[in-house]
């Protein structure tokens, strides 16, 4: 990226020039705008339209010294732009052997988007002269900015103030620009080498190199795109506004997404609901898995909510289907954008290679795909086309007798392919080399193949064997015969995988109404701060009504003893302290004791805690009944800087952090959504009873846990942590047994 050199300084030409508005003319009494609503405003999907879509185009620091400018200058010329390039440089009339101007007042015409690739210093000066001049779009692709640390940062801050106060959508700083292949419009500053596949996958990346990296994968994969944008540091339109935008664009149908940080969640839920709703699928690869920061240390949540759970999480809600690598990131959007929903999980596999069906078999039932059996009919039909060595199972191996004769894999398709048994079919095609001595064998392969997949009642998948290179015309080819070719065995399962997932979250959502609880709207405390203990939370979990172990509070030893008396034995002792969270690691519970051994253990309770924490404040013990038998589980809700309360469900007790079972949502969430977190527990068996122990009702436990989430969503900003450790489980019985609260500060609010 452009960041220094003094080559331009003066390209703005003519002062005087500029303040009389000559050349094409100034923007006139324009009156200065800014804020977030304008921002929003200039990056909405009418907006980007111009953006990406202009008729004509200004290089900015256009030189013969900068590969930077060379590249965007070819990329807009060899892919057939039809509106005008002018070149700007401050002294140099020819420029890439053509003709170029001093300054943008001195362009015959108002170009719709300038290319801005001047020192960092110069560019506020060069979008004061566009705003004053009317010009209403820029792509930034000089660095330096808020990348490079405060000044930086302060040297974005002036250039977003220029762009706010004349109505300027600007792309970047420190961004590559973006690529229309559907327009062919490539303001681009990476060479892109052509052909430019145009097709449905719209690709927003927060990187700018991996986008050329992108694009020659989805090119030699046969992946055709929309539209491709370098988002640069996101200052005035950002990822989420460009998913906005592919979200009302009718040629994109799926949108691939990089992402480095997600930087307004609330934004970005917003467009993904959008976005599942049109049913225009989210690929997303999302970098940044290491837990860089853990949430709340004072309590067990913190060793459990590191930031990739959080957002793991969130994309699952939200139906975002989650990749790890960038081939996937684009063979499975360009799967996606080129089927329909899968309508399950059955498939039926027709391969020519016994090693491909064990390996098919494998990674089926790694994506959790079915292998079911072929129906009593379609395995007669099977057994009189295949040679009599051949097993007749699924996935189908037609055997090597294919080479003799090649037309039995479509025969055995054909067979196939009104099974009721399998909700879609999969085979595989040998695509011809770029330079084929026969491709017309090839052709008539395809086309075949394609005309059985027009007739079938369910959806044919066709791949390849490997993952490799596509050529133009195998991939011609193939879209001749309305055939997409997944990639390779690995790869390939991977997609087909994600694609059930994403159906099946899908209609889930078109079935199901939204029943997401209300908040609760009972008197809340006033001005909460710290951390409060069991005794102080149990009391406004209780007025929430949600249903707490019974429990009283003793000042002495021997109150404790008296109560113990009261509530009948055995009972368990608790020091009650707002400044003791972790009770047990510092010997302040006792569990199962008879009234006679009360009053000595809450004394020696008390002794413990001092001596562990001199500083604490001990507001006596808590006696609560022994609960015998049950299951339990850690029921929190913890504040996520990015998405805001998370609710986690995980094993509980003691061993929460050592065993690490936890299912994590962003709140709100429906009580069937909580169930399924419930059931995604590896622990989860142990609550469907045995050994003496009932089977937990479910049902009464996710109502529970539903009121939890709606308080929390009541309990607004304040709330940092709620903390139920354990709520205790015996068949329809659901109690709190003990909790914690930890408040925020108002400085920490006004923060974020």
């Amino acid at each position: 990226m452009v960041a220094g050199g003094n080559d331009f300084r003066g390209h703005l030409g003519n002062s005087e020039k500029r303040d009389s508005g000559a050349g094409f003319g100034a923007a006139e009494g324009r009156p200065p705008v800014r804020g977030e609503n304008v921002r929003l405003e200039l990056a909405s999907p009418a907006r980007l339209t111009r953006l990406f879509r202009p008729r004509s185009v200004a290089l900015v620091g256009a030189t013969d010294n900068s590969r930077w400018s060379l590249n965007t200058y070819e990329n807009l010329k060899q892919f057939g732009f039809l509106g005008p390039v002018y070149l700007i440089h401050p002294r140099n009339a020819v420029v890439h052997g053509a003709r170029a101007y001093r300054s943008l007042a001195d362009l015959p015409k108002r170009p719709d988007l300038i290319y801005v690739m001047v020192p960092t210093g110069a560019v506020a000066e060069v979008l004061e002269e566009a705003g004053r001049l009317g010009i209403g779009q820029a792509v930034v692709l000089t660095a330096g900015f808020s990348e490079m640390g405060p000044a930086g940062a302060r040297l974005e801050a002036a250039i977003l103030e220029v762009g706010l106060r004349y109505n300027m959508c600007v792309l970047g700083p420190n961004g590559n620009g973006f690529i229309n292949a559907k327009d062919n419009i490539v303001p681009y500053g990476l060479l892109v080498m052509p052909p430019l596949r145009s097709g449905p996958v719209g690709i927003v990346l927060q990187s700018g190199a991996l986008a050329s990296t992108a694009l020659a994968f989805a090119r030699d994969h046969a992946i055709g795109i929309s539209l491709l944008v370098s988002m640069g540091n996101e200052m005035m339109v950002s990822a989420t506004d460009v998913m906005e935008y592919l979200i009302d664009d009718p040629a994109t149908r799926v949108i691939a997404l990089f992402l480095e940080s997600i930087r307004d969640a609330k934004a970005f839920r917003r467009a993904a609901e959008r976005a599942f709703r049109a049913g225009k699928p989210l690929v997303a690869l999302k970098v940044g898995k290491s837990p860089v920061s853990q949430r709340t240390a004072l309590a067990h949540t913190g060793a459990l909510v590191g930031n990739d759970l959080v957002n793991a999480a969130a994309f699952r809600q939200l139906g975002v289907i989650r990749v790890d690598s960038l081939e996937d990131l684009l063979l499975t959007a360009g799967f996606m954008g080129t089927h329909p929903p899968l309508p399950g999980r059955r498939m039926g596999v027709i391969t020519p290679s016994g090693g491909a069906s064990d390996l098919i078999a494998d990674r089926a039932d790694e994506e959790g795909l079915q292998l079911p059996d072929f129906s009593p009919r379609v395995g007669e039909r099977l057994r009189a086309i295949l040679p009599p060595f051949a097993t007749v199972h699924n996935p189908l191996d037609v055997t090597g007798y294919v080479v003799v004769d090649p037309g039995l894999t479509l025969r055995a398709l054909g067979a196939v392919i009104d099974d009721p048994e399998f909700d879609f079919l999969l085979t595989f095609a040998t695509l011809p080399p770029a330079r084929s001595s026969a491709p017309e064998r090839y052709q008539a392969t395809m086309a075949a193949l394609g005309e059985l997949k027009a007739k079938a009642d369910k959806p044919v998948l066709v791949a390849t064997q490997t993952l490799s290179d596509i050529s133009d015309a195998a991939a011609d080819m193939a879209a001749a015969s309305g055939i997409h070719v997944l990639g390779g065995i690995e790869h390939g399962l991977g997609v087909i995988g994600r694609a059930v997932w994403w159906s099946e979250q899908r209609r889930r959502a078109l079935d199901a109404a939204d029943m997401r609880p209300a908040p609760y709207q009972a008197p809340l405390p006033q001005d909460p701060a710290g951390t409060w203990g069991e005794w102080t939370s149990r009391q406004l979990l209780a007025q929430a009504g949600i249903p707490v172990a019974p429990a009283v509070l003793a000042r002495s030893p021997h109150e404790a003893r008296v109560m113990a008396e009261r509530l009948g034995g055995p009972v368990v002792l608790k020091v009650a302290s707002d400044d003791v969270l972790h009770k047990s690691d510092m010997g302040g519970v006792a569990l199962n004791l008879p009234v006679s051994e009360v009053e000595a253990m809450a004394e020696e309770i008390l002794i413990r805690t001092r001596r562990a924490v001199p500083s604490a404040r001990l507001d006596g013990v808590l006696v609560q009944p022994m609960r015998e038998g049950g299951q339990e589980l850690l029921v929190s809700v913890s504040r996520d800087p990015a998405w805001g309360l998370v609710l986690t469900v995980a094993l509980g007790g003691i061993w929460v952090e050592i065993f690490q079972d936890r299912a994590l949502r962003v709140l709100p969430v429906t009580p069937a959504e909580i169930r399924a977190m419930v059931e995604e527990l590896r622990g989860s068996r142990a609550l469907k009873g045995g050994r003496g122990q009932p089977a937990a009702n479910l049902e009464r436990v996710a109502k529970v846990v539903s009121s939890v989430a709606e308080l929390a969503l009541g309990l607004g900003d304040r709330l940092d942590l709620l903390e139920i450790n354990p709520l205790w489980i015996r068949g329809s019985e659901v109690e709190v047994l003990d909790a914690l609260m930890v408040w925020r500060d108002p400085a920490q609010e006004e923060a974020q």
